[in-house]
């Protein structure tokens, strides 16, 4: 493997100016007025535990050892730990080396990941050199290879079982649809391996990983009842996807018992400091979009650790961070996200989940006022609720507790913040 500064977010390639299309808005103008305004009514949220929509697997982020380094032993814990001044990170992705000498470099963080309870899954950029071939000024994967790239991906699968590790899933092919550095396949080449050679893969299989979520990628996965039976996790990227196409109905409609995840982003760029507020709320708001106009079920960062990743260089978590475990570490593998008002106002989005009794809830105002919520959570009578928050001067800071009376509620969200309330 050639290692490459930053792989897929080169500064100033093609790729990065592609993949930072996702500009955050403007921020709302403030105006000044001679006289106050009258008090604004609280905007009604109405929560519904009894409408479930899907089944969260968790939330995380890439180690590749070769192009960003190891996370060290304390940051393994703050990344994937779920204590005070933690991520709560509960899915890693680490890559399949096409040079098996490199395998052993992953498993300490795997390893510590796993035990901690995290799901790991693996993408290959590319097959052993001996089983690609050149065209079209590309690599792709010989087609008499096919049946050697399996084993090649099983062989990774044990040898992860053997060091401690039983891989979630593993993917086809890293972002087939974009690479220029990397192995291509088509769609139709990704269906004939489904086809064909995935049913012998050992662990759950993953595909397409579109670097854009085209679904000219994945539809001919959904319309092909060989290769969707062999294929267990429906990848996807989102570098430039727009709102506007998260919404998925070809896979609402045929890919019941599949998965759905989010294998690889970073957003709105590679270039800001993870620090910088308030446009580290942009990822609070892409994480919502994800979750509940795409309804996926993974939310998966580019590099843990990075200047623009959820961990600064120096272990400590970013801004970026502390918004993605706003979800991270009240959101836990296994719950379900329910029916909520997902945009009360402008400028201010919902989103709620469930285990068993408890319901949380995480709310964003990215206004430069505080926002007045007046919630209803159906079928709840009285509870309490803790809360945190996270704005321009506290990290995941405890905030002001709530009594819960007939299923009602109101609470203030302070301007540019993310709160997460867990209902008992």
């Amino acid at each position: 493997m050639t290692a490459r500064p930053e792989q897929s977010e080169i500064e100033g390639s093609p790729l990065l100016r592609r993949r930072t299309v996702l500009a955050a808005g403007a921020a709302l103008p403030v105006v000044l007025a001679a006289t106050a305004p009258p008090a604004a009514a609280a905007a009604a949220v109405v929560v519904e535990p009894s409408n479930v929509q899907q089944t969260i697997q968790g939330f995380g982020g890439m180690n590749h050892t070769v192009w960003a380094g190891d996370l060290t032993a304390a940051q393994r814990e703050t990344a994937f730990g779920n204590g005070t001044n933690q991520l709560g990170f509960s899915v890693l992705r680490i890559p399949v080396h096409e040079d098996r000498n490199n395998w052993s470099r992953e498993v300490a963080t795997a390893k510590r990941a796993s035990d901690l309870g995290a799901k790991v899954f693996a993408s290959p950029w590319n097959p052993p050199a001996s089983m690609t071939e050149s065209f079209s000024g590309g690599k792709r994967l010989k087609y008499g290879s096919y049946g050697a790239y399996a084993q090649h991906l099983n062989d990774f699968t044990a040898f992860m079982k053997n060091n401690g590790v039983n891989l979630y899933g593993i993917s086809v092919q890293n972002e087939p649809d974009y690479a220029h550095d990397w192995t291509a396949w088509t769609a139709a080449e990704i269906v004939k391996f489904l086809r064909e050679n995935a049913g012998s893969l050992t662990t759950r299989v993953i595909a397409p990983e579109s670097f854009q979520y085209r679904k000219n990628m994945s539809d001919p996965i959904l319309n092909d009842p060989t290769a969707l039976a062999n294929v267990d996790i429906i990848g996807a990227h989102l570098y430039g996807t727009s709102f506007a196409d998260l919404p998925y109905p070809l896979f609402q409609q045929k890919g019941a018992g599949k998965e759905l995840w989010m294998t690889e982003v970073y957003y709105p760029n590679s270039t800001d400091s993870a620090d910088l507020w308030p446009q580290a709320l942009d990822v609070g708001e892409h994480m919502h979009r994800a979750l509940v106009d795409g309804r996926f079920q993974t939310y998966v960062w580019w590099y843990i650790r990075r200047s623009y990743g959820p961990m600064r260089e120096d272990g400590q978590i970013s801004k970026r961070g502390a918004c993605m475990a706003h979800f991270a570490k009240w959101v836990r593998p296994g719950y379900q996200r329910i029916t909520a008002t997902a945009n009360p106002q402008a400028n201010v989005y919902i989103s709620a989940y469930k285990s068993g009794a408890r319901i949380v809830i995480v709310a964003i105002n990215k206004n430069t006022a505080a926002a007045d919520l007046a919630f209803t959570l159906r079928d709840t009578g009285s509870a309490t609720a803790q809360t945190w928050l996270t704005n321009q001067s506290a990290n995941l800071a405890p905030y002001t507790g709530i009594t819960i009376s007939n299923g009602a509620f109101n609470a203030q969200l302070p301007a540019r913040s993310i709160r997460t309330f867990v209902v008992n």
